[in-house]
């Protein structure tokens, strides 16, 4: 029987490869395709529509059969504004932890999938073992879309998918809905000493904002304890404006986003934040006609919820020894990949506590555990 490779190492090479969102992910598909070539596994790539990104589909294992999906993005957050101890992009390890962005989120996943290759290879496989890689997961879940459309055409369809975000190895089955929005605010300049000739774009965006707050705050009425926190939750996230302190804003904008637990949906949220821009207008317009508020609904991440009976959560329960599941509030692509007909489940090394965060890690003993997780799952689809 084959020794897997060192996830350690894989994952200080992964790490090294700076795949934030806004920036290319080929360099890290390329080696990930090349490892992959070196065992004699092909691949395929789907390229994201301006041809800067790629996704990766590749299987190990019987032609013509289903098979398990092990599914990870490529990108990662920013670490500008971050006080870091170490370089980010250098996998530093210290007192059992691996420091880098991405080695939690989730790259340390996608480096014990890539170990254990040749554990895989050396197999008679009953069914095969699909490993699939996307990006743009951090922005929206934009980059597994194309690839999701293949499947059962182009590419295989899984029978079932485990999808390797940071869960600290327990079996997660559920997780909340995200919607994101940009509201840009249009007023008037003026000079700032006569502010009554103006309309202070950043002003009205935080008479906004407060009403957001105050909609965010009556999610609460709808409840699901399986949550951390137990209910939908709403966050503005980025705001601009301005051009200088002496001149009345014109512009403004800003970043919110929604999340809602299953079977609820931002729809209240929406239309209460609507009615109340809608009220704020008249008043500006007196001012300046050409005023303007305008929110656009960027993007949504639907929610998770496995069905009762689901395939890939007995699955993931039975690798782990576990024998109860649990619900998480942040999104992954996992939803995707259920509403697409493929039975999922969420389950990987890390805690989602570390990711996103100045010196990010992932454990020497989480990575263990999804070794010996994938190892199990060699076992059980062996001949």
């Amino acid at each position: 029987m084959a020794t897997p490779a060192n996830p350690q190492e894989l994952l200080a090479k992964l790490v090294a490869f700076d795949t934030t969102s806004s920036k290319s992910n080929l360099k890290l598909i390329d080696f990930v395709q090349t490892s992959l070539k070196g065992h004699g596994i092909a691949s395929t790539l789907i390229p994201s529509p301006d041809g800067r990104k790629f996704a990766l589909f590749a299987t190990i294992g019987p032609e013509g059969k289903y098979g398990i999906g092990l599914s990870g993005h490529s990108d990662c957050v920013p670490v500008e504004g971050q006080n870091w101890s170490s370089d980010p992009f250098t996998l530093t390890a210290r007192d059992g932890k691996l420091y880098g962005r991405g080695s939690c989120d989730m790259k340390g996943f996608l480096a014990c999938v890539l170990a254990s290759v040749p554990l895989f290879k050396s197999r008679t496989l009953k069914q095969p073992i699909h490993i699939i890689v996307s990006y743009d997961e951090e922005v929206g879940c934009t980059g597994v879309r194309p690839l999701i459309a293949m499947l059962g055409k182009e590419l295989p369809k899984p029978k079932a998918i485990i999808v390797g975000e940071p869960t600290d190895m327990t079996t997660i089955d559920a997780h909340k809905r995200i919607d994101s929005y940009l509201t840009v605010v249009t007023g008037r300049e003026a000079h700032s000493s006569m502010p009554q000739l103006g309309v202070n774009a950043i002003a009205i965006a935080a008479k906004l904002i407060l009403g957001l707050e105050r909609l965010g705050a009556e999610l609460a009425g709808m409840t699901d304890d399986r949550f951390d926190p137990p209910f939908g939750t709403m966050q503005v996230g980025t705001i601009k404006g301005g051009t200088a302190g002496n001149i009345v804003p014109k512009t403004c904008e800003f970043h919110w986003q929604v999340r809602s637990v299953p079977g609820t949906g931002p729809e209240k949220v929406e239309k209460g934040f609507n009615n109340y821009a809608d009220g704020l207008l008249p008043a500006v317009r007196q001012v300046a006609p050409d005023a303007a508020i305008v929110t656009t609904h960027l993007n949504s991440v639907p929610s998770f919820q496995a069905k009762g009976n689901s395939e890939a959560v007995a699955l993931a329960l039975s690798l782990s020894g576990a024998n109860t599941t649990h619900a998480v509030s942040y999104g992954t692509e996992a939803g995707l990949f259920e509403e697409a007909g493929c039975p999922t489940v969420i389950c990987g090394p890390g805690n989602i506590a570390q990711a996103h965060a100045a010196d990010e890690f992932v454990t020497v003993a989480q990575l263990d555990l999804c070794m010996a997780f994938l190892a199990r799952l060699a076992d059980r689809i062996s001949a």
